[in-house]
């Protein structure tokens, strides 16, 4: 956790920019983005904390005053990049893992309407205009078609003329003809439904379908309380990281730059989501490891 911290404010000092942020640590080789990674991190830091704290009778906020700090800590250094989807993705895995971990009734209460005052008072005081411009886009796309909706717009005429079986590898006009912009990072689904059309996207989506329930079946098959959390965390972070990409492809969701984890270009992102799929393997393998005959005698 601190090497991670450590890492984030390096950013701030010596780190590249790109796009009006600065969010890499150019190590020559390797340009690394150290808020990957440290969200596989927070998810490893809540597993060993609920994991290694029960409450039968469910947490009071008081004992979720650890996990909170480990989740702000991180998220306010990310958003003074800036990086509000990355940032938000911090509160999102504490929010499902804090849910996983049943707090009290009271304490729902609590949060939420921490969460609500949080929210209006980063949106007339932390939130840069273009991310307002973002969300205002996002609700109505058609207000600026060649400004802040401009990605959104495209987005959808890629999706839309893939039709029902595409127009076939390589053969998309929107993202090989650059009418999309980051159709490699934040936009490779659009190219994707555009070349391979709607049965392409279900064959997409039922992929990722696969791997949250093998991850879930994963979690809940695990030896001890640290495994279970610590599985369910990484199959959170990998499909809300999912779920929030597609949702603002179609303009559900304002465009955050969220990653599709194993398609978008990006080597950190990749590089986290199969390190956080090689955990999950690892509680599956010291699963079946503890359950061998040979192993219990």
């Amino acid at each position: 956790c601190v090497l991670r911290i450590l890492s984030l404010v390096a950013v701030l000092f010596i780190g590249d920019s790109a796009g009006g942020s600065q969010r890499w640590i150019n190590l020559g080789f390797f340009r690394l983005q150290p808020s990957e990674p440290a969200k596989l991190v927070l998810v490893v830091a809540l597993a060993s904390y609920y994991g290694r704290k029960e409450a039968p009778q469910g947490y009071t906020l008081r004992e979720l005053l650890p996990p909170i700090g480990l989740t702000l800590l991180p998220f306010f250094l990310i958003l003074s990049q800036p990086d509000l989807g990355t940032a938000l993705m911090f509160v999102i895995i504490f929010a499902s893992m804090t849910v996983f971990a049943r707090p009290k009734i009271f304490t729902y209460f609590i949060l939420g309407g921490m969460g609500g005052g949080a929210a209006v008072f980063g949106w007339f005081f932390l939130l840069k205009d273009y991310q307002k411009r973002r969300i205002e886009s996002m609700m109505n796309p058609g207000h600026d078609p060649s400004g802040a909706g401009y990605q959104l717009e495209q987005s959808k005429i890629a999706i839309g003329s893939g039709g029902k079986l595409g127009k076939g590898y390589l053969e998309g006009t929107q993202g090989h003809l650059h009418f999309l912009p980051e159709r490699h990072t934040d936009f490779a689904f659009a190219v994707w439904a555009e070349e391979w059309g709607f049965f392409g996207t279900v064959f997409f989506i039922g992929v990722y379908f696969l791997m949250l329930f093998w991850g879930l079946h994963v979690a809940m098959a695990a030896r001890d309380r640290f495994g279970v959390f610590l599985a369910f965390g990484v199959v959170m972070l990998i499909f809300w990281q999912a779920v929030i990409n597609l949702l603002m492809i179609l303009g559900f969701l304002p465009v955050v730059g969220i990653p599709l984890p194993l398609v978008s270009y990006g080597g950190s992102s990749l590089m986290t989501t199969l390190l956080a799929l090689g955990l999950l393997m690892n509680v599956r393998m010291r699963r079946d490891y503890t359950a061998h005959p040979l192993n219990q005698s």
